[in-house]
């Protein structure tokens, strides 16, 4: 027997593992095999990522989504099914994150405490969430208070994010044995009398809503574009003009809105947040009471260390993602 073609049938929903139904198929992919291969190589990550909806008003709910794979695989000599029990059924979990290029193809990222660093930075007198993936965490202790964790198998249930107490100072993930510890976080509460702190947020590398609080000195600019044209102002019938009518009209008149914000003094380790934060397709900042959706200006990252710089503040340019001019039509 030799494996001719495959038929991949791919749905994506929301809900519990395998509840889909006819309306859920995305995407049919019938792909035959290379002469010169033994086997059939499909990637679907990029289809998928198109049905992660991704959006943030302040309220941290989870982006998981289930992908199930129906897969039909037809035998080159008979023309039949390759394989008993066809169509063969697979199902996946996904979450908008990704692995780095010496993490290998298709790395399994973190299935517990979706942090990297192992350090967190919150003003004093304020809360703060960790996104954890719930199958893989029992209890989340913060300093003596245990979060016991509970997963009923909906995909909302999978992403969940767990509120950081003000002014708490160690945070311990545990596995679902509720006993092996897999991660524990120091928890940094910034006193700044001085400058106001602005809360931004990015999916990070695993798909997961961070949060990054800038503490120190932020400077508003903004930056205008408009195009002119002359405009013929003669008075043919008086052959004058008025000298308060100008000759040059502005039009198309706007202005694009930047900040930029610094982190005030971290530890070593967490540049990894801002280097997942510079590479993030998706920022938010909380500004004025609302969320507002803002772009990373900054295009150059200098990895900081401690020997190198000694105290250690990153400096990041944003743009807010729309026009000063309200021109959504």
């Amino acid at each position: 027997m030799a494996l001719k073609s495959v038929t991949v049938k791919i749905y994506i929903y929301t809900g519990t593992e395998g509840s889909y139904t006819a309306n859920d198929l995305k995407y049919t992919i019938q792909k035959e095999r290379i002469s010169t291969q033994t086997n059939i190589v499909l990637e679907i990550g990029e289809l998928v990522r198109d049905y992660i909806n991704v959006t943030f008003n302040n309220d941290y709910n989870s982006t998981a989504i289930w992908v199930t794979t129906a897969e039909t695989l037809i035998d080159e000599t008979t023309g039949l099914e390759y394989e008993s029990g066809s169509p063969r059924i697979t199902n996946f979990l996904a979450m908008d994150g990704y692995g780095h290029f010496e993490d290998d193809i298709n790395p399994q990222l973190s299935t517990n405490a979706l942090y990297t660093s192992n350090n967190i930075y919150l003003p004093e007198g304020t809360a703060g969430k960790l996104p954890i993936f719930a199958e893989g965490v029992g209890k989340v202790t913060i300093d003596s208070a245990d979060t016991q964790i509970t997963d009923n198998g909906n995909s909302n249930q999978k992403l969940q994010y767990v509120t950081i107490p003000a002014d708490s100072s160690t945070i311990q993930v545990y596995g679902t044995d509720d006993t092996t510890l897999l991660k524990t976080i120091t928890v940094n509460n910034i006193c700044e009398p001085k400058f106001t702190n602005y809360k931004v947020t990015f999916i990070n590398k695993y798909g997961a809503y961070q949060d990054i609080y800038f503490f120190k000195k932020t400077v508003k600019t903004f930056n205008v574009t408009d195009e002119m044209y002359k405009v013929n102002i003669v008075d043919s019938d008086n052959a004058d003009y008025n000298t308060y009518d100008g000759q040059r009209q502005r039009y198309n008149a706007n202005a694009q809105t930047s900040l930029s914000m610094n982190t005030g003094f971290v530890k070593e380790d967490f540049t990894s947040a801002i280097d997942e934060l510079f590479l993030s397709e998706n920022v938010w900042i909380r500004y004025n009471s609302q969320t507002l959706s803002i772009i990373p200006k900054s295009k150059s990252f200098v990895n900081k260390t401690s020997l190198n710089d000694k105290l250690i503040n990153y400096t990041v340019d944003f743009d807010f993602a729309f026009n000063k001019i309200n021109n959504v039509r």
